[in-house]
């Protein structure tokens, strides 16, 4: 004898079995979701170029973008180099004051140009003081890790002439010396000619910026490519 089974029972088996039919679906639609790629992580931003100096790396007199920080960022993007170039310039600075901040150089900084020295030399200084500040700073900097590029400065013979040589060698002495990138003289044909100066003959204004900058950028281009 066949047992009965009741038109209820056929229905509950027959959702019974959509249930299972769906549940392979819906479990392969969640794989799907799950395995969906992460987007890329944002690209690393380009090298930091720290400019530490005086007046002329602050801009004194001009504004922040025609002061030669920003020249010198104008002139790597020329150069398709890429790169974030920084100021770090306070008024009146001596190496001695610039050895004194350079704990607080940026800690992301590829490129560190030292642009220290002039106010040096308006004071009359030692050039062997002058000298030792300078080399502290890039042993610092190179024990950081931080790549040096070191700017020259010419002294005028109006000092005295046994004075500007020993003040002009210690820039070259000190960068074969320690192994650093040098930038010669970049402000020759820009100090003393009133065309690229301010009204103080000290500073120069921003078409001087950008001379001096542009002098620059190739060496610190150099450095940024190692």
């Amino acid at each position: 004898m066949v047992k009965f089974q009741s038109p209820d029972f056929d229905r509950r088996g027959l959702l019974a079995g959509l249930v299972a039919v769906a549940m392979p679906g819906a479990g392969l639609a969640a794989s799907h979701k799950k395995a969906t790629p992460k987007p890329p992580p944002p690209p690393p931003p380009p090298p930091l170029v720290t400019v530490l100096g005086d007046s002329i790396t602050a801009g004194l007199g001009l504004k922040s973008d025609m002061a030669m920080p920003a020249r010198l960022q104008a002139a790597l993007d020329r150069m398709s180099i890429k790169s974030r170039v920084q100021g770090f310039g306070v008024l009146g600075d001596t190496s001695a004051n610039g050895l004194a901040r350079v704990d607080r150089v940026p800690a992301e900084t590829t490129v560190c140009v030292i642009a220290l020295g002039g106010n040096d030399l308006l004071l009359g200084l030692d050039p062997s003081m002058t000298k030792a500040n300078l080399r502290a700073i890039i042993q610092h900097l190179k024990n950081r890790g931080v790549r040096v590029v070191l700017a020259g400065v010419t002294a005028p013979a109006l000092l005295g002439v046994a004075y500007a040589r020993r003040f002009t060698a210690l820039y070259p002495d000190l960068a074969r010396e320690q192994g650093v990138f040098y930038a010669p003289d970049f402000f020759t044909g820009v100090i003393g000619v009133s065309r690229y100066m301010q009204r103080d003959g000290i500073h120069p204004n921003a078409e001087g910026a950008r001379i001096i900058a542009d002098r620059l950028a190739p060496v610190v281009a150099q450095a940024l490519r190692v």
